[in-house]
């Protein structure tokens, strides 16, 4: 039976720093304020930010909504944007993507309208330099920064060890080999062009699958010893709930360790934003 990797844990611990450093900063007369930027009413969206607002506010984060509608144009989104760019109390920003269809071809421009310095969820160039130059600028997307808090609280030294990344998104898998990387594991990232994924995975040490697909993690896939990061939330007609990549009773019996859907990942990225925000607000003083 493999060792269940609980983000339950990993929040207890990053919690009780979030905190602690909210209270240190609050002390210098600095609240940590995290912007909500929202374009219409998508229900994935109102969910998640329900989630965010609920756990920055218990850890001392203030929240500040900025609600648009669904037509809402550039120009006034930009002057949004503009705004909290220029508010020395608002540290950190979650805009919710993708935006309206209307706007898909100017997305990057907008995202990349925003302050590297208070894109809190990696969305900017200048946060994505970040994390491929393992330099200080900006922030790494939330869902592989939970991924190294996983491997950091479990104590999982990555040195040395082969890594292999299902999936190549911006938002998860480059940045997740990126970070690996740098942890020192050697990475491997495979794709929908990569010829016999099943092998290349079976050779990892720690395997991280963001392929987001439901039940392709199989068996198949897997071999004893392997640490294995289900990063992907996929719904499952047949469980009536949400699931990961792998197929759950297949791959556990046979690896070292697995993060479970739900209760792994998922349930440390929002931590990892408030972190972030908190982080921001003392990189001001």
């Amino acid at each position: 039976m493999a060792k269940l990797l609980l983000g339950k844990e990993v929040n207890e611990k990053l919690n009780a720093r979030i905190i602690a450093d909210c209270e240190a900063l609050k002390a210098r007369g600095v609240q940590p304020t995290l912007a909500i930027v929202r374009c219409g009413e998508r229900p994935d969206d109102l969910s998640y930010e329900r989630g965010a607002a609920k756990r920055a506010e218990a850890l001392g984060v203030a929240v500040e909504k900025f609600v648009l509608p669904e037509d809402v144009s550039k120009g006034d989104l930009l002057k949004v944007i503009d705004g909290i760019n220029a508010n020395d109390k608002i540290h950190g920003v979650l805009m919710f993507r993708p935006l309206p269809k209307h706007l898909k071809a100017d997305q990057d421009e907008i995202c990349n309208r925003l302050d590297p310095r208070k894109d809190v969820d990696g969305m900017t160039d200048g946060s994505n330099a970040g994390v491929f130059m393992g330099k200080a600028l900006g922030f790494a997307p939330c869902t592989p920064a939970a991924c190294m808090e996983i491997l950091d609280h479990y104590g999982i030294d990555c040195t040395g060890k082969k890594a292999v990344v299902i999936g190549r998104s911006p938002v998860v898998g480059k940045p997740a080999a990126m970070m690996l990387m740098g942890k020192n594991a050697t990475v491997t990232v495979c794709h929908t062009k990569t010829k016999d994924v099943a092998a290349v995975a079976r050779e990892a040490d720690i395997l991280v699958s963001a392929a987001g697909v439901l039940k392709s993690l199989t068996r198949d896939y897997v071999r004893p010893g392997q640490i294995v990061i289900d990063v992907s939330i996929n719904w499952d007609e047949q469980k009536g709930g949400i699931a990961g990549d792998a197929v759950f009773n297949e791959v556990e019996p046979i690896v070292e360790a697995i993060t479970p859907v739900p209760g792994g990942v998922g349930s440390v990225t929002t931590a990892v934003l408030v972190k972030h925000v908190v982080e921001a607000a003392e990189k001001t003083l």
